[in-house]
């Protein structure tokens, strides 16, 4: 494993705070300035990480959602036997940070898809290319779940994977006007606790 190089680590530095500035102010109330002055680079350097702001946005996407794919994963691998409750559990724990967080922020692939998913092409295919690797893994949990005979077989796996990813950002959308865990929490128990089981 190759060491971190400094420029490797002020990039990381930048997509963190990115994350973090995209989630509380979205990414026209967020300026290349603001976050930069964040991680102490001078502005000039920016276009050493990124080529343009669209580009940062970009990457800012995948790096938001590698660490609930390797959280998902991690819960998946260990599944021999209750695939299903390896993903109610994830799920769970999703609660549990957005109950911790007093749901502010919500997803970040959410909000960005009602903010410039239509008007930039660069982060829009970013974010459909990390809807597609997240829907890819909950498919692979799914169809393990079928297997093990807990999932209904009537329904492909891709099938219910986008229905469970479609359901929850509307009912993380709730989630943060409500301030409530009721609507994710319905959204789980309604698909995995009912219409999804054998």
């Amino acid at each position: 494993m190759r060491r971190l190089t400094k420029k490797d680590h002020n990039k990381e530095n930048i997509l963190n705070q990115g994350v973090s500035m995209l989630m509380a102010q979205g990414y026209h109330g967020t300026g290349l300035q603001e976050i930069l002055n964040a991680v102490n680079i001078p502005k000039g350097s920016f276009y050493n990480y990124f080529g343009s702001k669209e580009d940062f946005g970009a990457e800012v996407i995948q790096h938001y959602i590698d660490p609930f794919l390797k959280q998902l994963s991690t819960h998946i691998q260990h599944a021999e036997t209750d695939a299903l409750g390896a993903i109610q559990h994830y799920f769970d724990e999703l609660i549990s940070e957005l109950e911790q967080n007093d749901f502010k922020g919500g997803c970040l692939l959410g909000n960005l898809m009602g903010e410039i998913g239509d008007t930039s092409a660069i982060c829009q295919q970013s974010l459909q290319s990390a809807v597609n690797r997240y829907r890819d893994l909950l498919q692979s949990g799914l169809e393990k779940a079928q297997q093990q005979g807990t999932i209904r077989r009537d329904k492909s796996a891709t099938e219910m994977a986008d229905l469970l990813i479609n359901t929850w950002q509307g009912a993380l959308l709730r989630t943060k006007i409500e301030k409530s865990p009721k609507p994710v929490r319905q959204c789980c128990h309604d698909l995995l606790g009912d219409f999804f089981r054998s």
